[in-house]
């Protein structure tokens, strides 16, 4: 089960980030506090999809927006392998 919590200015994302769980992560993530200097934390990701590429950029999104800046930690392997693919690496802080 995919899970996103806060502890002071970071996120920290859990379980499989897949299509047929994104958008209860997004919702989720609405309600936590959006900060400066937000760090979004993978560590605990087991597998992903396009639609986490598809979260990233809603939240760099939302915190340009707030005029904060967001950085993505311990990104999987295969998270990142999937941003060179679609060409994407370069809009993603880490």
């Amino acid at each position: 089960m995919a899970e996103i919590s806060q502890q002071a200015n970071q996120w920290r994302v859990s379980g499989d980030l897949l299509m047929d769980n994104a958008s209860k992560i997004l919702h989720q993530s609405a309600d936590l506090e959006l900060v400066d200097n937000l760090e979004v934390d993978f560590s605990a990701v087991t597998d992903v999809d396009t639609s986490a590429l598809s979260l990233i950029m809603e939240w760099q999104r939302r915190a340009k927006i707030a005029n904060h800046k967001v950085r993505f930690t311990n990104l999987p392997v295969n998270l990142t392998s999937l941003a060179d693919l679609y060409g994407v690496t370069e809009f993603i802080n880490y």
